[in-house]
């Protein structure tokens, strides 16, 4: 698919608006290609109107008939209202990307009467400044160009690996929750900082430069975290005595807890979206 398909997004929030500045900025798609439908928020759409150029089609069933692509990127608990409202129009021979949070492909694929392709996406907030890490999972009827056409799309705001369908709540645990997992350790370090007699703002600035300096090396070198820090940390100096209080406090034991908990929580509210039985 080249970038001059039409692409319709159903459901115009943050994750919407992110997608579409990373298509605008990083890939060869036009303003002009990108339609937008919003269920009550009128407003909202002439600002995403006014701010890129996309358009809002006066006549919403054409513009979701006539996409290559149409994007599902309403909230979870409006996803059953969206289908049953928008799903007779999207044929077979359109594929469509949900990045619904915790809403499985059978969930989406047994509401289209047309069995089109279902791709399934979970990116994280960070794709608000273009640094996302997305997982992507095929449905049954997804082919290998449905699945390229993700990655050219998610590739657009971050990075994108491919998982499977039951792999999902642990990318949910993990990336998808991750961004929240940084920020309260940031806070930490910033207020830890302050305690310690440094200003906010030179806490603030010394820790995040820390952590962006940390995952730079972590992404440039490929070497392992635990190489790394073992380079970092001198038998009985300041390093080894720092990490020394968050093993007595089972840091690591917490951070893995963490994801396992959100993990689950993902499970639960996904079974609120069951599958079809099986014909």
């Amino acid at each position: 698919m080249t970038d001059s398909k039409q692409i319709c997004f159903i459901g115009a929030g943050s994750m919407a608006e992110a997608i579409l500045s990373g298509l605008l900025q990083h890939t060869d798609t036009k303003a002009e290609a990108i339609t937008m439908i919003n269920r009550q928020d009128k407003d909202r759409i002439e600002t995403l109107q006014n701010r890129y150029g996309i358009i809002s089609p006066e006549n919403k069933e054409a513009a979701v008939r006539q996409a290559d692509t149409v994007i599902l990127a309403t909230k979870p608990k409006d996803m059953d209202d969206a289908l049953a409202q928008w799903g007779d129009q999207i044929q077979s021979g359109q594929r469509v990307i949900s990045v619904a949070a915790g809403i499985p492909t059978p969930f989406i694929e047994e509401r289209l009467s047309a069995h089109p392709p279902v791709v399934r996406a979970m990116p994280n907030t960070s794709s608000m400044v273009g640094a996302s890490a997305t997982a992507l999972c095929p449905g049954r009827n997804a082919a290998e160009a449905d699945l390229d056409e993700a990655i050219r799309i998610f590739s657009a705001i971050g990075t994108t690996v491919v998982v499977k369908e039951e792999e999902m709540d642990a990318v949910t645990g993990l990336s998808g929750s991750g961004p929240a997992y940084i920020y309260y350790l940031v806070e930490a370090m910033e207020q830890a900082g302050v305690n310690e007699g440094l200003s906010p703002a030179v806490a603030r600035n010394l820790t995040l430069q820390t952590m962006a300096g940390a995952a730079r090396m972590l992404l440039e070198t490929g070497e392992e975290p635990s190489e790394l820090r073992r380079r970092v940390t001198s038998p009985g100096g300041t390093t080894m005595a720092g990490l020394n209080t968050l093993e007595k406090h089972r840091f690591q034991e917490a951070l893995i807890d963490a994801v396992h908990q959100a993990r689950r929580r993902s499970q639960e509210l996904g079974n609120a979206f069951p599958s079809p039985t099986p014909r």
